[in-house]
């Protein structure tokens, strides 16, 4: 998504946060110079917004939800999860072997994983 302009109604391919592969999401808003605010996956209606080109926030679709939260599971970037008490969230990023950070809503925590 990076130094290419987009607008409304546009296709582009990207990990989907629900269907936890790469599919085909429609822009739904974009900035005047062409970044992505916010796009929906055509599969399942999950639906990602961005600021200055990071994901932002996640909502998921109608037709699938997200597989709950384990410590013991290895997550990779773009992974969903339902955290008991956080709800909804995206693995954003894995910092060591055995902490990921996770998106919930509008705020990032860092979780542990891989924990035998």
């Amino acid at each position: 998504m990076k130094n290419q302009k987009y607008a409304v109604g546009e296709t582009l391919t990207m990990l989907c946060s629900g269907c936890d592969v790469e599919q085909s999401h429609t822009v739904e808003t974009a900035t005047k110079q062409g970044t992505i605010t916010k796009a929906i996956c055509q599969v399942c209606s999950t639906s990602s917004t961005f600021s200055r080109g990071v994901k932002t926030s996640v909502a998921m679709g109608k037709s699938k939800t997200a597989s709950p939260y384990d410590r013991t599971r290895k997550y990779r970037k773009g992974q969903a999860m339902l955290h008991s008490t956080f709800g909804q969230g995206e693995v954003t990023a894995v910092i060591e072997p055995q902490k990921i950070d996770v998106l919930f809503g509008d705020r990032t925590r860092r979780l542990i994983h891989a924990q035998a």
